[in-house]
């Protein structure tokens, strides 16, 4: 029986409608976190006798609005702000192509200043520079030595 504006989901719309299982997969997420952003009402969704179905409109707005901390703000500024040469830890992990631990360890014992802002450490472009000449370009010079 085809759907009608009263049941919420008109004909067109079904073509625009997911379950819990696809909104996880378009999301990268699991149906978990799917559950929870309904729960919280963070997603729009409907429930459909026993199954769940979300627009595909809704779900594109979740997303946007979704929590990321490359959108975190401290005192109503970004935090890891890259136009102005702010990095999170594992932004520069990434850059420099080692795991997070090791960025975490060098800011821990001096090699790599970050600065503390709220939960956060920020790693400034200038100080990330100057561990790379004084702290990893030493150590590739000492491998090319004693090979």
């Amino acid at each position: 029986m085809p759907k009608t504006k009263e049941d919420g989901v008109t004909p067109q719309d079904q073509i625009k409608v997911v379950s819990i299982t696809e909104a996880a997969e378009i999301n990268n997420v699991t149906r978990q976190a799917i559950y929870v952003a309904i729960k919280l009402n963070k997603l729009k969704a409907v429930k459909e006798t026993s199954r769940w179905q979300i627009h595909l409109d809704d779900l594109e707005e979740y997303r946007k609005s979704k929590y990321s901390r490359t959108k975190s703000t401290f005192n109503g500024e970004l935090l890891f702000d890259n136009l102005k040469g702010f990095y999170s830890v594992g932004q520069v992990a990434e850059m420099l192509s080692v795991p997070a631990q090791k960025i975490y360890y060098a800011t821990r014992v001096g090699m790599l200043k970050a600065h503390r802002k709220g939960a956060a450490w920020v790693i400034h472009a200038d100080d990330l520079r100057e561990y790379q000449e004084n702290y990893l370009a030493k150590k590739n010079r000492n491998k090319d030595q004693a090979v």
